[in-house]
């Protein structure tokens, strides 16, 4: 009888805390770059709902991002406070070195080694709610889960979200907004609004206390043509209306919301892309099979679009080290590489970046790292794709976005410049929820 009154006791208190808090809904919208928000007019764009945060809540100029500016590490730190090396989600693909795990992403929850918001949120007595957000499989915390993944892009990646989603959920939301859910690897607009619609139906139905949705298609579309594009100004055009459904929905079901949109980091125009892997198998640290496949290594790139970890075999080993820093120092000195810094295990450690790697490479706007592309690949070649991101967070035009309004919220509050890490601890605070591990306070209104 004891316990089962402390339970209740229990259950009670955390339904009262969660009442007296606010409810959040947080959107992120890929590659969101601060400026095309608050200088939409000048650069041509139509975004009537993400404008009205700037009159309606505060907003930053620029958020300070994290070692590498790409999507999965970013948004772990989102949902942490922590650093890629806290949080242990230091890329968007795993280490791969002998490529036998088919382009495998850090999909998994169970990478993230610090409390996320979903966790502190559901023990602060939330109902939580997700969609599509990075690094969702599994995630403790989340009441009604539709997790990021994808494999192939055949039909049975459908069966495989529907199964590692909150059973029945897919059902449910497809029988409500009468389609089928987008499949993960869609990262088109028509997904971001499929995906809107059932992020829309899920807040409406589930009344959710804390939110989150992410939205792909601003990246996919500035990668396919650089930012500043018609391409992607059509895209994000259409990313504001979604914006606007979303919005509504949250303030019909929890009117005392607060809203925050982000991003992960901004977008960089390319031309080049140099290939380290090239550089590696020919001074012998890569070694490849009769097939093209990678049969020993001492020392493997990792890329990130616009920088590139390296790992070593043996990390300790100073003969190695001291090859492969000076192997990395020749190629900057040649210009066409477009490497612009080096950092060693130090300076990785400073900034927060991944612990595996003893060398990682900056590139010079305009140029990026290649992915391994066999035998043949030159040392430098044009770009696969004509923008990108990934570069060290201190570069000006990797600061993402950051708006929010609701209850306790000022209007027409501009926050200044803010690092990523602030973020998480905020909406904590505002949920008067308490998240473990996080590196910076919340930020003051």
């Amino acid at each position: 009888m004891k316990a089962v009154l402390l339970a209740s006791a229990l259950v009670a208190c955390l339904a009262a805390t969660a009442a007296q808090a606010e409810p959040v809904l947080m959107i992120s919208i890929d590659g969101l770059r601060p400026g095309d928000v608050i200088e939409a007019e000048q650069r041509g764009l139509r975004l009537p709902n993400l404008r009205k945060f700037l009159t309606e809540g505060a907003w930053a100029t620029g958020v300070k991002g994290v070692l590498p500016t790409v999507t999965y590490p970013s948004h772990t730190t989102l949902l942490t406070g922590a650093s890629p090396a806290r949080h242990g989600v230091v890329s968007n693909t795993t280490f791969d070195p002998t490529q036998i795990n088919q382009s495998g992403w850090y999909w998994y929850a169970s990478d993230i080694k610090s409390q996320t918001l979903w966790q502190a949120a559901a023990t602060g007595g939330y109902s939580v709610a997700n969609v599509h957000w990075p690094v969702s499989v599994g995630a403790g915390g989340v009441t009604w889960n539709l997790p990021q993944i994808w494999r192939t892009g055949h039909d049975d990646d459908a069966k495989l979200v529907t199964a590692l989603a909150t059973p029945g959920l897919v059902a449910a939301l497809q029988k409500a907004t009468g389609e089928s859910y987008a499949p993960g690897i869609d990262e088109s607009i028509a997904g971001d609004e499929n995906r809107g619609r059932f992020a829309s139906q899920l807040i409406a139905s589930r009344k959710p206390g804390f939110a989150t949705v992410y939205l792909t298609a601003l990246d996919h579309q500035q990668h396919l043509d650089g930012p500043d594009t018609p391409g992607a100004h059509a895209v994000l055009e259409r990313i504001d209306a979604i914006v606007g459904k979303l919005v509504a929905a949250e303030l019909k079901a929890r009117p005392d919301a607060v809203i925050a949109v982000v991003s992960d980091h901004g977008f960089e125009a390319i031309s080049t892309e140099t290939s380290l892997f090239r550089a590696f198998i020919d001074a012998g640290l890569i070694k490849l099979d009769a097939k093209g496949k990678v049969s020993s290594w001492d020392a493997m790139p990792w890329p990130s679009g616009g920088s590139a970890a390296v790992v070593l075999a043996r990390p300790t080993d100073a003969a190695l080290v001291a090859k492969v820093g000076a192997l990395l120092a020749a190629l900057k000195t040649d210009s066409a590489t477009g490497i612009a810094a080096i950092a060693d295990a130090k300076a990785i450690a400073a900034m927060g970046g991944n612990p595996q790697a003893s060398f990682y490479v900056d590139f010079a706007p305009g140029a990026s790292a290649a992915n391994f592309a066999g035998a043949n690949a030159p040392l430098v070649g044009p770009s696969s794709y004509k923008g990108t991101h990934g570069y060290f967070p201190a570069a000006p035009h990797m600061r993402s976005t950051f708006l929010i309004k609701g209850k306790g919220v000022p209007k027409g509050r501009s926050l200044g410049e803010i690092d990523m890490r602030a973020i998480a601890p905020t909406l904590a605070k505002i949920m008067k929820v308490r998240l473990e591990g996080a590196e910076l306070p919340a930020l003051a209104f």
